[in-house]
């Protein structure tokens, strides 16, 4: 397959990473935005010249039903308003796979459409669930999208010990949009796009 040799070990690696992300303290994090039931984080990238951002907050469901709803499938575009299409482009096993995606222009289309090409992978993390990504270099690109890069980014999803019904959802998030955009446009962006993305989730669960 293009641009990935061994799908097993490739999503081990992956998972490590996001584990080590996961380990980082808390004093190495300076907080980009707060809601009443939503914080973003942000640090500087190991990856890239730009930042990784955490995002954490309950949400109340369990922890299938939430990861159902992020990982790659059908039920993600129904209402995360960022993704306009979503393909898969190849399975390799029940939770691994190669995906397509397009998101919408920002911040008044200062920031234009952007495709990625990610392979993600779910997988059980203590008693939840951990969902993670990155980005492949896939040769194949539409003209019309500024085709973005994700290095390694994820959902861990764990049920609250004292309440089994709601969820602890912490995210991390390090995309390079490329293309021309000053780095405060970046930054406004991300930092809405995930307080957004809690919003959209959990109006998309009490609907279920």
């Amino acid at each position: 397959m293009e641009g990935l040799p061994d799908a097993a070990s490739f999503a081990i690696k992956l998972k490590n990473t996001l584990i080590q992300y996961h380990s980082i303290e808390d004093d190495k994090w300076r907080v980009a935005k707060k809601t009443k039931d939503v914080t973003v984080w942000r640090k500087p990238s190991e990856e890239f010249n730009g930042y990784l951002y955490k995002v954490q907050g309950v949400v109340d469901d369990i922890v299938n039903s939430i990861i159902d709803h992020i990982r790659p499938g059908p039920c993600r575009l129904d209402w995360d308003s960022l993704m306009t299409s979503m393909d898969i482009l190849e399975y390799f096993e029940e939770n691994c796979c190669v995906m397509r995606y397009t998101t919408a222009g920002q911040l008044w289309n200062i920031i234009s459409p952007r495709e990625f090409v990610d392979f993600s992978y779910t997988v059980g993390y203590k008693e939840g669930l951990l969902s993670c990504g990155v980005s492949l270099d896939w040769s194949e690109k539409r003209p019309e999208f500024v085709r973005g890069y994700n290095h390694p980014c994820g959902w861990f999803c764990v049920p609250l010990q004292d309440s089994p019904n709601q969820s602890l959802l912490t995210g991390y998030i390090q995309t390079d949009l490329r293309g021309m955009i000053p780095h405060s446009a970046v930054d406004t962006a991300m930092a809405s796009t995930l307080t957004t993305f809690y919003g959209d989730l959990r109006k998309a669960l009490q609907k279920v």
